[in-house]
């Protein structure tokens, strides 16, 4: 494939979006990528001025040949969702009520979907890792995992802190249910 000089994609109803493709980064690509075989994603003019399409079964080829592992887009979406989300509920103060801690989280989850172009049903449901809002619910913050982020980025071979913090959280979280599994 040559470098297309521009591009549309299909936004959520059916909407065309039109823009440069240089300007998009590859995080662009994926988060408009559903997993479903076969839908279309984008066109481009190649070199000829042909008219190409690319579909999420393309991208999806595409990220399982290079990484060697069985990702797909919606994998990225997934991350890039949970990341969202973790630090959405940041950004408000400790709550004083499990009432007020709920309408945190809805919130939260809204300001993502908005995000990722989705329902806040199908983006909590598809698209935030379950234990990012348990923690919430519970009193965790990343705070704690924030220190340590920037230094855990570093050996994870490239991870933005937040993506670090959010990392070591949900392997916290893993570790005590693992262990409260096997106690009983």
């Amino acid at each position: 494939m040559g470098r297309p000089s521009s591009s549309t994609s299909g936004a959520r109803g059916g909407r065309s979006i039109g823009s440069p493709w240089r300007t998009h980064s590859s995080a662009r690509v994926v988060k408009r990528c559903q997993d479903v075989p076969g839908q279309e994603l984008f066109q481009y003019l190649d070199p000829d001025g042909q008219r190409q399409t690319v579909d999420s079964s393309d991208v999806n080829d595409y990220l399982r040949e290079i990484s060697g592992q069985d990702f797909t887009a919606k994998d990225f979406r997934t991350g890039a969702g949970t990341v969202a989300a973790a630090w959405a509920l940041q950004e408000f103060e400790e709550s004083d009520s499990e009432a007020q801690a709920k309408r945190n989280v809805v919130q939260s989850v809204e300001k993502v979907a908005a995000t990722l172009g989705n329902t806040p049903a199908v983006c909590r449901k598809c698209y935030v890792h379950p234990a990012i809002l348990d923690a919430y619910m519970e009193g965790s913050t990343l705070g704690a995992l924030r220190r340590r982020a920037g230094k855990m980025a570093e050996s994870l071979g490239g991870l933005e802190p937040e993506e670090a913090a959010v990392l070591a959280l949900l392997q916290h979280r893993l570790s005590l249910e693992a262990r409260a599994r096997a106690r009983g």
